[in-house]
């Protein structure tokens, strides 16, 4: 059932409402990691919480390297600043890659074709960055065919891995790069706790809370597949950081958060355009704190995993938009789950003028 006062606060911890951050590299690594299947897409995600944030800042952050994508948890890829992606990739990649192995013979693999792509995609990456076709256009060359999602499986494996990372913007997508030589040299959780598996958990947690709370911890291991015992065990080294409800199932967020809800009033309740898979829909493994059952099905048709933009209102998700015409007159299209009044209209209106879109 639709709660707005939890998803105002989720709305304001998760730097929607007041923009807090200076930059796209300071506004991943609040959260650790964005959901970014749809590269676009969470690349406005990123500058939706920065003030004066735009597509060509995030970029930008790409570029130097000061961002990635990886495949950290859940085997879904996700931008991440370039310090995080291996520490948090170590502690939560293990169950998707053991899932991926198990489903490598349907695809006509098996770790000896893992094992020669790597070796072709070091060599060739020594020299720097390629694109994700070349990549391919190596493999098949001497590897395997990557058709039929097989080259798709054996990159994410090496991801996974740590083997590999998204890095640079080219102008169309990332091209692959070798992590040795793109991620800073210090980047391990052995590097960066002294090989404490449960000071890292605590730190990843810390940041989730921070910005996704009020969640509890069950979100927490959803979002990571992390256990709930190991995830206990790492609470007591941050819980004094954080507020919490008390509730049978207590649920935690960053001290001071309510207070900074109070003070924002109405502007909490601020429309908002977001991208298909941003992270205040799909952080949580419940979403109907914004949403009915049926307006979920509205925003991901079928349940077939592609989310549609959402429009966000008053503390929940009253529709979905989308861009149409063409790159000199673009149009917004609205889907109202709900009735908008004429203001409301003219303020998304202003959104879309504004949207941080990638590109024409």
């Amino acid at each position: 059932m639709p709660d707005a006062t939890l998803a105002r606060a989720r709305l304001v911890a998760q730097g929607l409402v007041t923009r807090p951050f200076a930059t796209a590299a300071d506004a991943v690594g609040a959260f650790v990691a964005m959901q970014g299947q749809d590269l676009p897409g969470v690349i406005s995600s990123a500058a939706l919480r920065v003030k004066g944030g735009t597509a060509q800042g995030v970029l930008d952050d790409l570029t130097a390297g000061r961002l990635v994508r990886g495949y950290p948890m859940r085997g879904t890829v996700f931008l991440m600043p370039a310090a995080d992606v291996t520490w948090v990739t170590e502690l939560c990649a293990a169950p998707a890659v053991r899932a991926a192995r198990n489903r490598r013979p349907q695809l006509g693999l098996d770790q000896t074709h893992v094992d020669e792509a790597l070796v072709v995609a070091a060599r060739a990456l020594e020299e720097g960055p390629i694109s994700r076709p070349a990549l391919f256009q190596l493999w098949a060359d001497g590897v395997f065919d990557p058709q039929g999602g097989r080259g798709y499986h054996v990159l994410a494996a090496l991801i996974s891995e740590t083997h590999l990372c998204y890095g640079p913007w080219n102008g169309v997508e990332q091209d692959v790069a070798l992590a040795g030589q793109w991620l800073p040299p210090a980047r391990t959780v052995a590097d960066l706790f002294d090989g404490d598996r449960i000071a890292a958990v605590a730190e990843l947690l810390r940041r989730y809370l921070a910005s996704h709370g009020p969640a509890t911890l069950r979100d927490f291991a959803w979002w990571t597949k992390l256990s709930l015992g190991e995830i206990r065990r790492a609470l007591p080294l941050i819980v004094g950081d954080l507020e919490t409800d008390g509730a049978a199932e207590p649920a935690y967020w960053r001290a001071g958060l309510l207070d900074e809800v109070a003070a924002l009033g109405r502007a909490s309740a601020s429309p908002l355009l977001l991208p298909g898979f941003d992270e205040f829909v799909l952080g949580y493994q419940d979403r109907t704190f914004a949403m009915t059952e049926a307006e979920h099905q509205r925003i991901v048709p079928g349940n077939n995993g592609v989310f549609r933009r959402t429009i966000v209102a008053s503390g929940r998700v009253v529709g979905t938009w989308a861009r149409g015409g063409r790159p000199s007159r673009r149009t917004l299209t609205l889907d109202e789950f709900v009735p908008l009044s004429d203001a409301r209209h003219r303020a998304l209106g202003r959104l879309f003028e504004a949207f941080p879109f990638v590109g024409e």
